[in-house]
């Protein structure tokens, strides 16, 4: 099992891929968790998924805990394919909960509700590529893995 969940191709193209994923969604998860970057912080990002959203808390949490480990996590490359895994389940659960109504596009200028699906639809592209090609260069999953 652990073979299976940390083996990757050992290529660039899973680094980037981590590289790239880790940078997008960081700031997010850090506004939702600290604050940071102009966010509310944990308390009102939790009153904001419990009250405005109408999402369970545990699942509020869940939301804030990805954003910002998972993150974390991808840019060292440490349980890679699972981390990529529950990202992509949690942008699912983006797009069909918030993001599909408004479209596919982003609100770029104002005239929508809200936003549109495309930015939620390349993570889970970017997810899922790191599913299947797992970390690439420079992960600890591959030290891990190549350490036996």
């Amino acid at each position: 099992m652990k073979e299976i969940i940390l083996s990757s191709n050992n290529d660039w193209a899973g680094f980037f891929l981590r590289l790239s994923a880790a940078v997008v969604l960081f700031p997010h998860g850090a506004q939702k968790l600290l604050g940071w970057f102009g966010g509310y912080g944990f308390t009102n990002s939790m009153h904001y998924f419990t009250n405005t959203v109408h999402l369970p808390w545990i699942i509020g949490l869940l939301v804030i805990l990805l954003e910002f480990f998972g993150p974390l996590l991808l840019l060292a490359g440490i349980g890679t394919r699972v981390w990529a895994a529950l990202l992509a389940i949690l942008f699912t659960g983006i797009v069909l909960k918030d993001h599909m109504h408004n479209g596919f596009f982003m609100n770029w200028f104002g005239n929508q509700k809200g936003e549109g699906m495309e930015y939620s639809l390349l993570y889970i592209g970017i997810c899922i590529a790191l599913v299947v090609n797992g970390s690439g260069k420079l992960s600890i999953d591959n030290l891990i893995n190549y350490t036996k």
